[in-house]
């Protein structure tokens, strides 16, 4: 009988082309993920991806047909059908925590991104999911300033919908070492305040500690971090920082260069970025 755990986001999981499910750590419960980058491709190369074969580009055509209608059957199979026994879920984690969309790449790179949220959003509310529950979108950021993306995320925000923005280093060495990015860290910054202006944002970090001595756990990192959020705070509202360790075996070049902080480094992180009078969400 296959498990779902904390540590298996297997995008087959369910068998589908657009949906998984997977038990998320931030989310405390049953996560349906919605994964547009089918083709493994993303504009980024973060050292700590799980996803294998990553290639460099966008998300490839959508098919929308097809994800609307394997979100209906998904939805079903959990509200009323065996899923939940299928999978040796625990009791207490029978229950849908969000609608995520993540994936295997950059998500908002895909051609019709607003449509693709209409669609999601329309599909859900016709299930009637039992409330709270949450819509997420899972990103690296580099897209926001397209008018297509902006759209989504404010159709996003019309349904209480969150993203989650991630945020791993405030220093362009930092940001070349872990994201492997072309995009500058001052258009990375415009973008989190287009974000937090449109929809309600989260930063999301990756803390992590390279093998040479290299990371976030850096005095320097840290202190570019900490006055990048402070920048960003009182320019607008962000509802906070969801701050992380390794949680699965990296399938990157640079997977035996990386390793997990300690608790008591991801905690100590977390108090000093809760000075700021900023929530921290901290998880290993």
């Amino acid at each position: 009988m296959t498990q779902l755990t904390v540590k298996d986001h297997n995008r087959n999981a369910a068998g589908l082309t657009y949906i998984y499910p997977v038990i998320s750590r931030r989310s405390g419960g049953l996560s349906i993920g919605i994964n547009f980058n089918t083709n493994n491709a993303c504009n980024w190369r973060c050292v700590y991806c799980q996803v294998p074969n990553l290639s460099l580009g966008a998300a490839p055509e959508l098919d929308f047909a097809l994800l609307e209608a394997e979100l209906r059957f998904f939805l079903q199979d959990v509200l009323h059908g065996d899923f939940y026994d299928r999978f040796n879920m625990e009791p207490e984690l029978r229950v849908i925590k969000d609608i995520a969309i993540s994936g295997n790449g950059e998500p908002t790179s895909v051609k019709g991104f607003a449509k693709a949220i209409e669609l999601i959003i329309r599909v859900t509310k016709q299930a009637k999911i039992p409330d709270p529950f949450q819509y997420v979108l899972i990103t690296n950021g580099s897209l926001i300033h397209q008018a297509d993306v902006q759209e989504g995320l404010t159709l996003f925000n019309k349904h209480n919908g969150q993203v989650w923005f991630k945020l791993d280093s405030a220093t362009e060495a930092g940001r070349d070492l872990i994201n492997h990015c072309a995009l500058s860290l001052q258009k990375h910054t415009e973008n989190l305040l287009i974000s937090a202006r449109l929809c309600s944002t989260w930063v999301q970090t990756c803390l992590l500690q390279f093998k040479s001595g290299q990371g976030l756990i850096n005095a320097t990192e840290q202190e570019a971090y900490l006055a990048l959020l402070q920048q960003v705070s009182q320019q607008v509202t962000l509802q906070g920082v969801m701050l992380y360790s390794l949680a699965r075996e990296s399938l990157q070049p640079e997977a035996n260069m990386i390793a997990s902080v300690t608790e008591q480094q991801l905690n100590d992180f977390a108090q000093r970025i809760g000075q700021l009078g900023l929530t921290v969400k901290a998880s290993l």
